[in-house]
């Protein structure tokens, strides 16, 4: 969950402290790894359950985290996370053996369920998913940020850190996202269920370069992250979005190499876990310091173990997809861990667990066959892996030993999952959770679906039968129901728009409404084009934007008409837009509701409502467009009625 007690680096004196109990920490650890301080011979896994909270009925973010945490203070396994609309739960560590799995999955659903009696009272509801359906922009404001020190000071920190004007967002998908943010909020997005396996130091090299190499396949088949603010991209967009969101680097007419902070790594590990440690602090500034009283060398001679506390605040602020981690177990001894941060929050619990199967079970497997596996695998291979599988998910072609080009379901069905049950055996993991947890990756894999697919698939569908919000709220109601079921994403049925019983438009934002894919003219344009493009679309006003995006004024069918009949065939001089066009249209904030939109239209007797913010065109809102969420919303009292 991350170290609590931190701050901004206020001064050049708190940073230089901070920096040398940091240098401190990285001595202190290279002393334990070669003094064999660490525990070994056995093997733990963990997890934490990201989650996010949404309205009951509407189905957006829910910004009630610290007052539903008020409701759970007897909880010590809960946690506030980034955005007020997010919860986190840290799962119990486990020897891998036994039924862990099961545990893991029973664990995870008792507290699921004790965190929705809780937000019944508050009408809320959790779901599981790698992005809300349902956010929006507005969504990663600051407003939303959890009112916590720890959160503050990252936001600021990275803030500082801005080379350019703003955060850019661009991912390219069926659709298309292209888009400016002024704060790092947009981490807010994503949410996760990490799984951690604790390592033994000797194996620490190894083990990490084998779960570089399992990252790609084991995000394909989990994939549950397509859609971000209604727009359909990369199967995992989180892996794109945490990224950008944190990137403040800018473009340059030079080629200088800056890695984002957020990154997969850049080479094989070759003899130490400090390698990591060390290319982490050369390369990334300090961004908050942790209040840190204790001084590890000093400590070290004592005989005794340092928390490592410096070290853990900056490794919590450089992001990697397989994140290193340093503990203390509950024997006292000292340990390493692999974080994969690669897997998205749900489907459902036994998805997730079933993830964790996967993986762990591989990365066991993988660990008893191969001492080198660079010597397999090349690591340009395994980072262009990583990146088919963000964009394409479970529709991914991998490169594989021997140079051979294999899908990602045949190699997980022909080679994966044989030794990821390899793997759990070894362990003597229950054969019973084996076969369960497997079985559900080995279905997910034979019907060529997961989460992604899923989503992608049933989005498409809805959204040609109603506006974007109401499929985006279907959508989001159904993953709620099957998850609350626990049944499995390779057997949900696709929603439908009669699943939701209840649809309540009215407290929507414009932004969330308007159409964004615009026609749009010029004023020096001739009249005749615009007439023909309103012909050609089957559209009734056509809003005139200047070079910049600037709205200065609006075209409709009555206009063309009301032009056509009085002169233009008679006089056959050929006019231009800004002779017919409206010169000062009213126009609505994408802040506004929706009743005010149709406040506005109906006042001013108006069809039409340009969408504007700081005089830029960014949407339209038309008579046609309430027409469709009237025509639905009656529709819906006559089932209710019949």
């Amino acid at each position: 969950m991350g170290e609590q007690k931190v701050s901004l680096v206020k001064n050049q004196a708190q940073m230089q402290r901070f920096v040398r109990n940091l240098l401190n920490d990285v001595q202190a650890l290279q002393y334990m790894l070669e003094n064999d301080w660490f525990e070994s011979g056995i093997t733990r896994i963990g997890a934490e359950q990201e989650m996010c909270l949404v309205e009951n009925g509407s189905f957006k973010p829910a910004p009630i985290a610290m007052e539903a945490l008020a409701t759970m203070d007897k909880y010590e396994w809960v946690e506030t996370e980034l955005a007020k609309f997010n919860l986190e739960t840290n799962l119990t560590p486990r020897e891998m053996k036994g039924k862990c799995l099961s545990q893991l999955e029973k664990e995870n659903l008792r507290n699921l369920s004790r965190i929705r009696t809780k937000l019944d009272k508050l009408d809320t509801k959790l779901i599981l998913t790698g992005i809300l359906p349902t956010l929006r922009k507005f969504h990663l404001s600051l407003d939303y940020l959890t009112p916590k020190k720890r959160y503050r000071a990252l936001m600021e920190a990275i803030n500082q850190q801005l080379i350019g004007a703003a955060y850019e967002l661009r991912l390219t998908g069926i659709d298309e996202l292209l888009l400016r943010h002024d704060s790092p909020m947009l981490e807010a997005c994503n949410t996760s269920f990490q799984v951690h396996l604790q390592i033994s130091p000797n194996d620490f090299v190894k083990m990490y370069n084998i779960a570089q190499a399992l990252a790609a396949p084991t995000m394909a088949i989990a994939a549950n992250s397509p859609l971000v603010f209604g727009r359909r991209l990369w199967h995992e967009s989180r892996i794109a979005l945490f990224q950008q969101s944190l990137d403040t680097r800018t473009t340059h007419d030079h080629l200088r190499e800056r890695l984002p902070r957020v990154n997969f790594g850049n080479g094989w590990l070759k003899k130490s876990i400090l390698e990591i440690y060390r290319e982490d602090i050369a390369r990334f500034r300090v961004l908050i310091s942790g209040d840190v009283q204790e001084n590890a060398i000093q400590q070290i001679a004592k005989g005794e173990v340092p928390k490592l506390r410096a070290l853990q605040v900056h490794n919590s602020t450089v992001y990697r997809w397989n994140r290193p981690c340093y503990g203390i177990s509950a024997n006292g001894k000292p340990h390493l861990r692999i974080e994969n941060r690669v897997l998205p929050s749900g489907p459902t619990v036994i998805d997730e667990v079933s993830n964790a199967a996967f993986w762990l079970g591989a990365m066991v497997a993988f660990g008893k066959k191969y001492d080198d596996i660079s010597q397999h695998l090349s690591y340009e291979d395994v980072a262009d892996n990583f990146g088919k599988a963000a964009q394409f998910g479970i529709d991914s072609k991998f490169t594989w030993f021997k140079d051979r080009k294999i899908s990602a379901c045949d190699l997980v069905l022909e080679e994966l999952l044989p030794m990821a049950r390899e793997g759990l055996t070894a362990h003597k993991v229950d054969k019973a959770d084996i076969d369960r947890y497997l079985g559900v990756i080995e279905e997910r894999a034979r019907e060529h679906m997961n989460g992604a697919r899923w989503q992608l698939r049933a989005y498409t569908k809805l959204s040609k039968e109603t506006n974007r919000d109401e499929a985006l709220s279907v959508l989001t109601s159904a993953i709620i129901q099957n998850q609350e079921q626990e049944i499995p994403v390779h057997k949900w049925k696709m929603p439908e728009l009669n699943d939701l019983k209840e649809y309540r438009p009215s407290s929507i934002k414009v932004e969330e409404f308007m159409v964004t894919d615009l026609f749009t003219v010029q004023k020096d344009d001739i009249i005749e084009l615009v007439a023909e493009m309103m012909d050609w679309r089957k559209i009734r006003y056509t809003p005139v934007e200047n070079t910049k995006g600037k709205l200065v004024g609006l075209v409709t069918s009555r206009l063309l008409l009301r032009h056509l009949i009085r002169d233009h065939r008679l006089n056959g001089k050929a006019k231009m837009v800004k002779d017919i066009m409206i010169k000062e249209p009213v126009t609505i904030n994408p802040d506004a509701t929706i009743l005010e939109a149709m406040r506005k239209m109906r006042d001013n007797k108006i069809g039409c409502l340009p969408v504007v913010k700081d005089g830029e065109l960014i949407g339209l809102i038309t008579e046609m467009d309430f027409l469709r969420i009237s025509g639905r919303l009656i529709e819906r009292l006559d089932r209710q009625q019949s």
